[in-house]
């Protein structure tokens, strides 16, 4: 007997039983996003590789250690979408949507793969969510990116959340700051790890996102950047954080917050659940003025977020909140004595179906068992309604609808068994 082939590592299965919890969170996702103006966005979940090279950044951990890149069988150098923005650019661009009115809001929602050490919320397959706004440079395109992402939580009945916030700064003022790190953790190079070593060469930036152990002393003394910025950047940071206080939205100045991601310029951010432990990070975004003209398009801004969906439902699991599953089947059809009636049999499979059309989960016996072992069936699909039929039924039109909670039962002419379900489960 051969073995059975379990799935790949990294990878979970969404079984029945809890895909109704992802239909909640998907569904909330897409009201928010309806409220705010963004409009959904699906790109391929393969795309040349070089897309990734030139939006993300040959120096970041991404690609050079998490990538699924192959050579398909014609030699094309392809990779699985590791995260969505760059696809949504190449998309605004390849199908001419920058010549339309702006600002552009997209959202996007579906798989991302990483190849990383899998942990709790955290696999090698993901789904995220994520928005994108295109041509708006001021510190509103910003905050309302940010208050998309607190909106959706607030939908999701989430609490204690912390916002953390930075600036990068842009072009003008980044070289600058840039170097500033390169002269505090050259001389403490022998101290660093293996990684901000590496780092301190080819992206400097990123050696205040290092988690080891042995760096956080020198994390600890960095400069800050929001302290270094040029004057068009600190205004800008200090009018974004103007419009989250007049929210009354605290949030934090966390200056080791980079992103892992090289298009990032000015505004970054995180949304932190902290009961989640080490990986609490729920969303995380910002700016990246610089992308779509790095992309081969015009010089236009961009900003935006992204954020798991399996993590999301951890930390809605932490808040103890019942996300109710609906009910498998609302009504149940019972039959009496059909096996060898076939004309019988045939009424109640129009019946069945008229039900189904009529925008009615319904179900019906289809293995021959007695009505005892039916009306178990029934209790455990979560059958709301049971309507118990045979040939006395069928001959006199006649049929109840027992209610399996109250035990209530109604009665009604089959030709009206529909729209009398409805009003009942409707609790008209």
């Amino acid at each position: 007997m051969s073995l059975l082939i379990s799935r790949p590592r990294g990878t979970v299965d969404v079984l029945p039983q809890d895909s109704h919890r992802w239909h909640h969170v998907e569904a909330a996702v897409r009201d928010v996003c309806r409220r705010f103006g963004f409009e959904e966005m699906r790109t391929p979940i393969i795309e040349h590789a070089e897309l990734y090279v030139r939006s993300t950044g040959e120096t970041t951990d991404i690609l050079e250690k998490e990538t699924y890149t192959f050579a398909d069988r014609g030699g094309r150098s392809l990779t699985l979408r590791p995260e969505g923005t760059p696809g949504v650019v190449r998309a605004f661009l390849e199908n001419g949507l920058q010549s339309e009115p702006l600002p552009a809001k997209f959202y996007y929602l579906g798989p991302m793969f990483r190849y990383d050490r899998p942990q709790a919320g955290r696999y090698r397959q993901h789904t995220q969510f994520g928005i994108e706004t295109f041509g708006a440079a001021g510190p509103l395109a910003d905050l309302e990116v940010i208050m998309t992402a607190i909106t959706l939580f607030r939908e999701l009945g989430m609490s204690g959340l912390e916002v953390h916030l930075n600036s990068i700064g842009c072009p003008e003022c980044r070289p600058a700051f840039r170097q500033k790190l390169i002269d505090h953790f050259t001389a403490h190079r022998t101290e660093l790890c293996a990684d901000c070593n590496r780092r301190l060469e080819r992206n400097p930036l990123r050696l205040l996102d290092c988690k080891e152990e042995q760096c956080q002393p020198h994390k600890a003394r960095a400069p800050v950047s929001y302290e270094h910025l040029c004057s068009a950047c600190d205004d800008h940071f200090a009018q974004l954080q103007a419009g989250l206080a007049g929210f009354g939205l605290s949030y934090d100045l966390d200056s080791t917050l980079v992103r892992g991601l090289d298009y990032y310029t000015r505004t970054v951010f995180e949304v932190i659940y902290p009961a989640l432990g080490a990986q609490s990070t729920v969303c995380g975004g910002g700016r990246y003025d610089g992308l779509i003209e790095a992309m081969g398009g015009p010089s236009m801004p961009g900003v935006g977020f992204g954020m798991g969906i399996e993590r999301l439902l951890l930390a809605i699991e932490k808040e103890n909140k019942s996300l109710p599953a609906p009910p498998r089947t609302e009504v149940f059809l019972a039959t009496v004595a059909l096996a060898e009636a076939d004309e019988m049999r045939r009424k109640v499979t129009e019946l069945l179906y008229s039900l189904r059309w009529a925008g009615i989960a319904a179900e019906a016996d289809s293995l021959g068992r007695s009505l005892r072992q039916q009306m178990r069936y029934a209790d455990r699909t979560g059958a709301r309604l049971v309507v118990v039929i045979g040939p006395d039924e069928l001959a006199s039109g006649q049929v109840k609808l027992k209610n399996m909670q109250s035990g209530i039962e109604t009665s009604t002419e089959l030709v009206s068994l529909a729209e009398t379900a409805r009003r009942l489960l409707s609790g008209a």
